[in-house]
């Protein structure tokens, strides 16, 4: 079978809005182009709609986002403390609660189409994990999965240990994803004292340059994640 293409884009250091803007306007062109398929033929296989697969990656100024189910609780500052401190604030629609994107963290938006992939959210989640995990091993950083809780972390199954090195959160409509993961790669991590992480109380969170004592090349860091998002979803990036 023919791999899946999917476009790849690197938008640099972009506003958290304007990011969410381009997702967002890739993901209703997706939806259209199915719309108008199904209309015109009922029992279309999924392989011939031809919607287009995206995978952003990108760099945030300071802004914190809220999930759906996020609560406002887990932010531990005032909204003057986020002002003075040149901190954003948005509430979004992906699932999981608070966290934090900033500079010399990779953040990825992969707008796939799942009805060619596999159209279970579960896996998809499982699968982005593995990229890092895969990417992480790529740096001699042996991380896994913590049961129970989506992302990636170190030393999961020691809580006195654990600490998380990426947050996945997601948005799924009519099988089109948007918003993906953000890796602390040499993130300044003072930000996250603000928050209560994705909502979890007493966990830590880290970074590669963290983990490594010294500071990562973050494009080498990019390239490892395409070659890992090739592997573990069968995709030739383009």
């Amino acid at each position: 079978m023919d791999k899946q293409q999917v476009i790849f884009k690197d938008l640099g250091t972009i506003d958290y809005s304007s990011a969410w803007e381009i997702q967002e306007k890739l993901l209703q062109e997706n939806v259209a182009v199915k719309m108008e398929a199904r209309k015109n033929n009922i029992h279309i296989n999924p392989n011939d709609v031809t919607t287009t697969h995206h995978l952003l990656f990108c760099e945030h100024p300071p802004v914190y986002t809220l999930g759906k189910s996020g609560k406002e609780s887990n932010l531990l500052i005032s909204d003057e403390e986020l002002h003075n401190k040149g901190i954003e604030l948005f509430k979004t629609n992906r699932g999981g609660d608070i966290t934090f994107h900033g500079l010399e963290q990779i953040v990825g938006y992969p707008i796939f189409d799942l009805e060619k992939f596999s159209t279970d959210i579960g896996i998809y989640l499982r699968n982005i994990e593995e990229v890092i995990i895969r990417t992480l091993l790529d740096y001699n950083i042996k991380a896994e999965r913590s049961i129970g809780e989506t992302g990636v972390w170190i030393d999961a199954a020691f809580p006195l240990k654990a600490r998380k090195i990426c947050a996945i959160g997601v948005r799924c409509s009519r099988w089109i994803t948007m918003h993906g993961f953000a890796l602390n790669v040499n993130t300044d991590l003072s930000y996250f004292e603000n928050i209560i992480p994705c909502g979890i109380q007493d966990k830590k969170v880290t970074s590669i340059k963290k983990e490594l004592g010294s500071e990562i090349d973050i494009v080498e860091v990019k390239k490892k994640l395409q070659h890992n998002f090739e592997e573990i979803f069968q995709i030739q990036i383009a």
